[in-house]
């Protein structure tokens, strides 16, 4: 049991301790004490260290800072918790050791403020591990009480709005965050060991070729010209291997102007790889062999439960062309009737899937399998042979011209990565674009991207290619439920 308890600042409302807070500033200032113009201070242990090596550091000096969280004043001596980026650790300050003054002062600090502790390691008589204070001295000063009277940050949309009041009033918050950092690391290693180059490519683009996703517009004043934020990597890196880089992918932010969901913000993180001379297979395999990998070198162990459901990440994970996935969980075999669009949309209406009337085969096959076959894939699958009609930019199956050698890798219901034998025929690519300009008629931001059908036309070597979404990813490692919960900063609508 701790020696302490969290400090209750007085039944007043949040104005009047905000008022209080300002006057002990002034006092401060006027004294010659602003401690807004403390500018260092010197750190020798963490907090996490001093629990960890308390037998070396017992009787030992140390120096922490960081934000108290706790104070129980009890006559000519105090506790308090000092929270700092590893942790809390008590602090134990007494009149007597600290001087008159410096106990003065310290009475007077308020919870949220930063301070600065130097003194020695002990253990009370309790058996808590603490710091029995030499100095105290106030570096930043908390001019707003933390929310809820301290006791932890519940409501989730003030959580992501104010994640720093997150982070402070729910440190093990902060676990999700360095977990994250971890795993990016790790691809990075995972990446690199594969003989992969790590690339930047531009944000601001001339184009926007996508055949899904909507763009963010904005404007360069300097060259009086509409520019877009990037909806995916994947033009500029296979320019890249046309240009006779081998292996290259990169870790970018990706903007699209559409809607937000549990698994949707309007800018995420993707790592998008090519790789020439490889093709579907080598893109499944790497794909496996990364998760894999994460598994391994950061959680430590291949089964993990997410939302209270067991995911398996061992190898081999399960591979399924669409028509067999349908088949599977449907009972439909959509190669009976393959590109036969009448028989595909009155099978689609038996099952209860709605479709437009001038549905043709390969989109009928792709919303039986997103509205009957998603919901099943819970252990890590992969799917491929996609239609032509949802796959503009992958390579025809020779001899079944209507699907593409495209997959995607699904767990836990979603979609985690999309992949490609990469299209590079320039002839059916400018066909493709010029496709999809005509379906997109009116849209105003849809153009062509000239240069990158230059640059096939001098050769495109064979390649797979693959995008996997970094935050998705994250959120199935970290156990999130919401991608919201894994974004330090999500996109969210201003309060009016």
């Amino acid at each position: 049991m701790s020696d302490n308890h969290n400090h209750i600042e007085p039944q007043i409302n949040e104005s009047e301790i905000i008022k209080v807070r300002h006057e002990k500033l002034d006092n401060l200032i006027n004294e010659g004490m602003n401690p807004f113009l403390q500018t260092k201070y010197k750190i020798t242990a963490y907090s996490n260290e001093i629990t960890d090596k308390f037998e070396s550091l017992e009787g030992q000096e140390v120096s922490i800072a960081g934000r108290l969280m706790s104070k129980r004043v009890m006559g000519k001596a105090s506790f308090g918790h000092i929270q700092d980026t590893k942790g809390q650790i008590q602090i134990y300050v007494k009149r007597d050791l600290l001087g008159e003054d410096e106990y003065r002062h310290f009475k007077k600090m308020d919870i949220g403020d930063i301070a600065g502790v130097k003194g020695i390691v002990f253990r009370t008589q309790k058996g808590e591990i603490s710091v029995e204070a030499t100095e105290v001295i106030l570096l930043s000063k908390s001019l707003l009480p933390l929310p809820e009277k301290y006791h932890g940050l519940k409501d989730q949309d003030l959580r992501y709005r104010q994640r720093y009041l997150d982070l402070i009033v729910n440190p093990e918050v902060k676990d999700v965050f360095v977990l994250r950092s971890r795993i990016i690391k790790e691809i990075r290693n995972f990446m690199d060991e594969k003989g992969f180059l790590e690339v930047e490519t531009p944000v601001l683009s001339n184009h926007s070729t996508n055949a899904a996703a909507r763009p963010f517009r904005t404007h360069h004043n300097t060259l009086d010209l509409d520019m877009f934020l990037r909806v995916e990597l994947e033009l500029m890196l296979k320019r890249l291997i046309i240009g006779g880089f081998d292996r290259v992918y990169e870790i970018g932010r990706i903007f699209r102007n559409e809607g937000m969901s549990t698994r949707h913000n309007p800018e995420f993180t993707m790592i998008e790889m090519y790789q020439a001379y490889t093709d579907l297979e080598g893109m499944m395999n790497l794909a496996e062999d990364m998760i894999v990998h994460i598994a391994d070198k950061v959680i430590g162990k291949r089964e993990i439960t997410y939302q209270d459901e067991t995911i398996n990440l061992n190898s081999p994970f399960a591979r399924l062309s669409m028509i067999d996935a349908v088949k599977q969980y449907t009972g439909v075999d959509f190669e009976s009737f393959e590109q036969d669009d009448e028989k595909a949309r009155a099978a689609a209406k038996e099952l209860g899937v709605h479709v437009e009337n001038n549905a043709v085969w390969g989109n009928v096959l792709n919303e039986v399998f997103e509205e009957k076959v998603e919901e099943n894939l819970l252990q890590p699958t992969f799917i491929y042979n996609y239609p032509i009609e949802v796959s503009p930019l992958a390579k025809r199956i020779q001899g079944r011209e209507h699907l593409t050698e495209r997959f995607e890798i699904f767990v836990t219901r979603r979609e985690l990565g999309n992949a490609f034998t990469e299209l590079n025929d320039p002839i059916d690519q400018r066909q493709r674009f010029e496709k999809q300009a005509i379906a997109k008629h009116g849209d105003e931001d849809y153009t062509i991207d000239e240069d990158f059908v230059t640059a096939m036309e001098y050769g495109m070597p064979p390649t797979g290619g693959m995008g996997i979404g970094l935050d998705r990813l994250i959120m199935l490692f970290t156990d999130a439920p919401s991608i919201r919960d894994v974004l330090l900063f999500p996109t969210m609508k201003p309060k009016e």
